[in-house]
């Protein structure tokens, strides 16, 4: 299924350019709807989430800067420390193109272990003729079918599951769930 130059969607070229940045700078993951979406399954969206490390506000800026400088803008601010307050209180930033208001790239910094594990385990994912990074096919679903649970969400899951029907490990799926309930649904 591999994508050729010219069959790249709307959302492919947004987000290989936005990561061709973000990864000069700092490890960061795909996760979440454009998962699903980047395996052929056909549902709307308008934004792309992503996970990045954490790092400090003068590399932030940095990041920030080199953005602005290829025609990205974040939603809630222009200035950098702003943005990175936003993100340093756990809470996500959204960037577009200047003067487009879709698609958007809602960053987040990783906010525990679970997080940590996904950066850990990050994937190119053949199938989606992306060279971009995403959590592991084991991770999406788990977090789709555990936290997420919209109708969405779990046709997504689903649209997954058969998609790596021969390479899902329901162990580690179910491992973390564990971790899920754990450490975002506080249940010990």
């Amino acid at each position: 299924m591999e994508r050729g130059v010219d069959d790249k969607t709307i959302l492919d070229k947004f987000v290989i350019d936005f990561v061709k940045i973000i990864e000069k700078y700092i490890k960061y993951i795909i996760v979440s709807g454009f998962v699903a979406i980047a395996h052929g399954r056909s549902r709307a969206t308008e934004d792309i989430d992503m996970i990045i490390e954490r790092v400090s506000g003068i590399n932030f800026i940095k990041i920030h800067k080199e953005l602005s400088k290829k025609k990205f803008v974040c939603i809630q601010s222009d200035d950098p420390l702003i943005i990175y307050d936003y993100l340093v209180k756990g809470d996500s930033v959204r960037y577009t193109r200047k003067d487009e208001f879709v698609p958007e790239m809602e960053i987040k910094f990783v906010k525990d272990e679970l997080d940590e594990e996904q950066i850990k385990t990050r994937q190119k994912l053949e199938l989606t003729g992306l060279d971009v990074y995403f959590s592991s096919i084991n991770m999406n679903i788990a977090f789709k079918e555990e936290l997420l649970k919209s109708e969405k969400d779990l046709e997504d899951a689903k649209h997954l599951r058969l998609v790596y029907e021969e390479e899902i490990d329901e162990k580690e799926i179910n491992k973390i769930k564990e971790k899920i309930r754990r450490f975002r649904l506080n249940e010990r």
